[in-house]
């Protein structure tokens, strides 16, 4: 169950849906989206996160631009997306990031510190941000904009999680491991999957691979019980 709320930026209000766990309260998780925006599936996920405890933020990145709707059924649903993506002012969408985890702070349901989720481009968005603010936990999923990113390794000092799929046709095995060695210190996990490609874990038959998606949540799980653990 899930509600919308806004969250302060410098421009105006960005909204967002809020998604609570059970008891009402709990250590918050700010979930940025994938490509193709808030999603059925970035819902889903959102819900399974408060499922485990916590008090799930999903802000709109998109808000900004005039027309972010992507029709799924479209052969060039894809490319709508990577469109949207590319109209997006790169610090602005940081600064859009850090302002939620703000807003989570103040968050009056959240208590236990505010860690960052992304998939994809949420998964670059997520470091970035955790680069650029104090967060709990950071779990990325591929994030496609690491390549670029990797300047920042040293300025994410959260217990992080990274996965990646080895079948990757964006981001190439041999990036993967340039990422791993960029970002690997204590405190972070980095997992791969053979036979996985980008977008794994989305459930679109066009990217999805159960087994890789089924294992990597099973290590999001545990990682977020052992280093951003739900008290009640």
């Amino acid at each position: 169950m899930s509600e919308r709320i806004d969250i302060p930026t410098a421009d105006g209000a960005m909204p967002a849906l809020r998604f609570l766990p059970e008891p009402g309260s709990g250590p918050g998780i700010v979930l940025f989206q994938e490509i193709f925006g808030v999603t059925d599936y970035i819902q889903a996920r959102a819900a399974d996160l408060a499922a485990l405890g916590y008090v799930v933020l999903v802000p709109e990145i998109y808000w900004r631009l005039e027309d972010s709707e992507i029709d799924y059924s479209r052969e060039d649903a894809l490319e709508q997306a990577m469109g949207l993506m590319s109209q997006l002012d790169w610090p602005t969408t940081v600064g859009d990031g850090v302002a939620a985890v703000v807003a989570a702070r103040d968050d009056e349901h959240i208590d236990g510190g505010v860690g960052v989720v992304g998939f994809c481009f949420g998964g670059g968005l997520a470091f970035n941000v955790a680069a650029s603010s104090d967060v709990g936990v950071l779990v990325s999923y591929y994030g496609s904009a690491l390549p670029g990113l990797l300047d920042l390794a040293d300025d994410v000092t959260a217990p992080s999680l990274h996965h990646f799929g080895l079948a990757d046709d964006f981001i190439p095995a041999d990036v993967v491991e340039r990422i791993r060695a960029a970002v690997t210190r204590d405190g972070v996990r980095f997992e791969t999957y053979d036979e996985a490609g980008h977008a794994f874990d989305n459930p679109h038959p066009m990217f999805h691979h159960e087994e890789a998606s089924a294992a990597a949540w099973r290590h999001t799980v545990d990682f977020l019980a052992a280093e951003f653990p739900v008290d009640h």
